[in-house]
Formats: C-alpha cells, sequence, structure tokens
C-alpha cells in the first residue's frame, strides 16, 4: 500500500529586532535586558509558544545566528481539504497568526506575565502542498513601533513541505495480542500480528516470547537490564512480539529492567525507572535497536516520565531520541521530532519530544543538520497513548515517517516501540490499583 499524504508547516528561524532610544523609557522595550516570546496558532491546532531571541538593530540575520525550529504542525489528508476548502469557498483566506511577547512565558496569579508588543499574519495557501514544498515567507516584517521613527522587526520562515508516512492501528490493547493494520484512507490491511507473553524465566510466569532468543540474545538482555532480585512491589517479564504475516518475528519489546514501587512509596520513581529493550532479528537472533525507560512524576501533573535512546551498533553508550511526560489520566502522544527546537529551561511540553542531546540542535536548513551518528532527522514517528482514566480500549495508532521506513523491520521496531510505551502507562499504574487480568498471569493460575 502507498503511504498517507501529510505535510509539515515549519515555523523557523526567528529573530527580533527592537530599536532602542536615545534616552530611556517605559514604553521603550531593552532587548538586553527583557526575554522574548511568540505564541504561534493554525485554526482548529493547538496553540504552540516559542522563545524569540533578540538581536542588535544592526546586526543581519541569519548571518552568523543560529536557526532551529520554533513550531511545527502536521496536516494529514483530512486537515488539508478542510483548511483549503475553507479558504476557497470559506470566503476568507487562511493565515498563521503570531502574537508576540517581552517578558517570560507563563503566568502569574492567574495573569499573563507577557507584554504584548504586537501581532502579525502570515497568508498561507496550502493547495498541492502534499506534493511539493512551498515557502510562504522568509525574511523580515515591520509589526509595531517600539520608538519614535522606528519600527520593530520580527524575522521568521514559514514552510510546507510534503511527509508522507506510514499509518499503523492495533486492533485492541497490546497486552491481547492484537493484530495490527495499515491504514490508508478508509482502506484497513493487516501487515503484523503481536503476541504478548511473560519471558521465561521469570518466577510465576508462564508462555514463550521472543523465539529467537538464545545464550547470546539472553546476554543482551542481563547487559540492559537488571537481574537482581527485588523485594517488595515489582512487575516483570513482559514482553511483546510483532510477527509478519508469515508468521516470522519482525520486532520485539521486552521488559529488562522491572518496573518497581520505590522504598516506601507506591509508585515508580524517575531515580530508578523500568526499562525496555526494543529488538529486532539479525544472523539468527535478536539484536537492540532502542532502550526505553519510563516512570510515575510526582506532583499535580502525575505524569509518565519517558527517556528513549537509539542504540547504534559501533557506539558506546545511547543516543538520546526523545524525553518527555505524558499524562497517566488523559494519555497524549509520544512523539520523535528530531526537527523541533530545543526549550531553554531543559524541559519538554507533555506530550513533545526533545531533540538528542548530542545532535545539532538547529542548523542548516530548518534545522536539519548533518548528525553522522545517527540516521534519524525531522518527523520519525508518532503514536497515541490511551490513558488510565480513557473509557476507551487502548489502540494505538502509530504514525511512520516514510524516510524511515526501508524494510518491515524498520516498521516493526516503530510498532513494538508503540506497545512498549502504551504498557507503560499499567507498568507505572500505582501499585495500589488492580492490572487487569492479561498482565497478572500469576492471579489467572491461581484462580
Amino acid at each position: 500500500m502507498d503511504p498517507c499524504p501529510f505535510v509539515r508547516l515549519s515555523v523557523c528561524n526567528l529573530a527580533l529586532k527592537i530599536p532602542v532610544a536615545s534616552k530611556p523609557a517605559h514604553s521603550v522595550v531593552h532587548p538586553s535586558s527583557a526575554p522574548c516570546f511568540c505564541k504561534i496558532k493554525l485554526k482548529n491546532f493547538p496553540l504552540q509558544t516559542a522563545v524569540v531571541p533578540c538581536i542588535l538593530p544592526e546586526s543581519q540575520f541569519p548571518d552568523g545566528q543560529v536557526q532551529s525550529h520554533a513550531a511545527s504542525f502536521h496536516l494529514n489528508k483530512s486537515d488539508l481539504d478542510k483548511l483549503v476548502a475553507k479558504s476557497l469557498f470559506g470566503g476568507g483566506r487562511l493565515y498563521l497568526k503570531i502574537s508576540i511577547y517581552t517578558g517570560r512565558q507563563g503566568s502569574t496569579c492567574g495573569v499573563n506575565s507577557g507584554r504584548l508588543l504586537g501581532k502579525l499574519d502570515v497568508p498561507l495557501d496550502l493547495a498541492g502542498t502534499e506534493s511539493r514544498s512551498v515557502l510562504f515567507y522568509n525574511g523580515w516584517i515591520v509589526f509595531g513601533k517600539e520608538a519614535k521613527n522606528s519600527s520593530a522587526q520580527f524575522h521568521l520562515s514559514v514552510k510546507a513541505e510534503p511527509d508522507p508516512r506510514f499509518v499503523f492501528q492495533f486492533d485492541g490493547e497490546p497486552e491481547c495480542s492484537p493484530q495490527v493494520f495499515q491504514i490508508q484512507g478508509n482502506i484497513r490491511q493487516p501487515v503484523f500480528t503481536c503476541k504478548f507473553s511473560f519471558r521465561t524465566g521469570d518466577r510465576n510466569q508462564r508462555s514463550r516470547s521472543l523465539p529467537l532468543e538464545h545464550s547470546s540474545s539472553r546476554g543482551w538482555l542481563s547487559s540492559f537490564g537488571s537481574e537482581r532480585e527485588r523485594p517488595g512491589k515489582e512487575r516483570k517479564g513482559w514482553s511483546i512480539t510483532v510477527h509478519d504475516l508469515s508468521g516470522s518475528p519482525v520486532a520485539a519489546a521486552s521488559m529488562v529492567t522491572p518496573f518497581v514501587a520505590s522504598p516506601g512509596s507506591d509508585r515508580v520513581s524517575r531515580s530508578n525507572p523500568g526499562s525496555w529493550l526494543i529488538l529486532r532479528p539479525g544472523d539468527g537472533t535478536w539484536k537492540p535497536w532502542g532502550r526505553l525507560e519510563a516512570w510515575r512524576e510526582r506532583g499535580s501533573a502525575d505524569g509518565l516520565g519517558y527517556r528513549f535512546e537509539l542504540i547504534p551498533d559501533s557506539a558506546a553508550a545511547g543516543i538520546v531520541l526523545a524525553e518527555s511526560t505524558l499524562s497517566c489520566s488523559k494519555g497524549g502522544k509520544f512523539v520523535i521530532d528530531l526537527g523541533t527546537s530545543v526549550p531553554t529551561n531543559g524541559k519538554s511540553t507533555p506530550g513533545s519530544s526533545t531533540s538528542p542531546a548530542c545532535s545539532p540542535r538547529g542548523s542548516g536548513d530548518f534545522g536539519y543538520g548533518l548528525w553522522p551518528y545517527c540516521m534519524y532527522r525531522g518527523f520519525v514517528m508518532s503514536a497515541n497513548v490511551e490513558g488510565e482514566g480513557g473509557s476507551k480500549c487502548s489502540k494505538p495508532t502509530v504514525e511512520v515517517s516514510v524516510q524511515h521506513v526501508n524494510c518491515t523491520e524498520d516498521a516493526a521496531a516503530f510498532v513494538a516501540l508503540s506497545a512498549a510505551i502504551d504498557l507503560s502507562i499499567d507498568a507505572c499504574r500505582l501499585f495500589s490499583q488492580k492490572l487487569r487480568k492479561e498482565l497478572c498471569p500469576s492471579q489467572e493460575l491461581l484462580s
């Protein structure tokens, strides 16, 4: 089947020039002392916020300046059709709306801390962008006067480019060993089957998974996981194997470090996370491809924290591709997107991901710099995750960029990773709460 058409709308290369008055005035913002940010809005999509660097009025941009992503909007075929139809037949043009503020992001006592400097609209025409790249704007815009006889200027680049993706959907909860379908429009075609089980060798566990596993691959599992017995509450031994339609195993996710309640607590802590090894077949055994760690954050957010790292064949250490949080109650999206900028506070927003720590965080065309240690760049994959409080059956939908799928095993590895992040919601559930029977085989055997 062909991939589904997607378009990535990118906002990049932000900068702000604000004139400095010869005499200090309360109405004038001095870029040397005031941080700035902007809010970026596309119709019917969530608002995105980005830091805007201030540069001296005499400076040139982008010469000698860091270029990076500020925001990205991912549009599927349905999104495109609605936006194009509205601009053609709705009697008005489509705009990307940007509001620019001085001050720090956030609010104090319910009042926004930033002061509005000005607003600007960038007209968009998305027709045909699923098959060709379009640069809507690249340069400076005068958007308001901050000093007498002088104007503030805002630099940005806005570009739409095709970003086709393969879309897969589980036909049920990962722990129920579902089929996985490839989706294109109204067409659903089975491509994989999943087998959830409990790894041989764990106490009171049954069933055998990872059929390629033998002595050499067990070495991988033990080197990345923990084999020591842990007293108290723990969840361990879960695994899910992805098979192609011929029945051959093409990827797997194996829990290699148990999810254990921290001492005196009922939760898996960040200081002692559980972990999964994502495996691919090779040379008659399983080879590690990636490692996913997960834990339960404290505080009012009560989120699922996670970190995913790639395990290159020749590298001594893993390369972090995503690190963020999801809502345990509401769920969200697990995303690997290496074209987005990294927040200055070192934290990302829930449901998003950060760029790898050792990769260039913005260089070249729209932030896609050459990274010799990893073939992944731009949007890589996303998977929706159902939260604990969701009334729906969790049927993860997985989107994978076409540029990162060269064979069946490539797609299967991302499917296994999405199953692992979905199962981590259950693995990190408070130990005072019961798990569904599919995740508790020892109880099943005793009943």
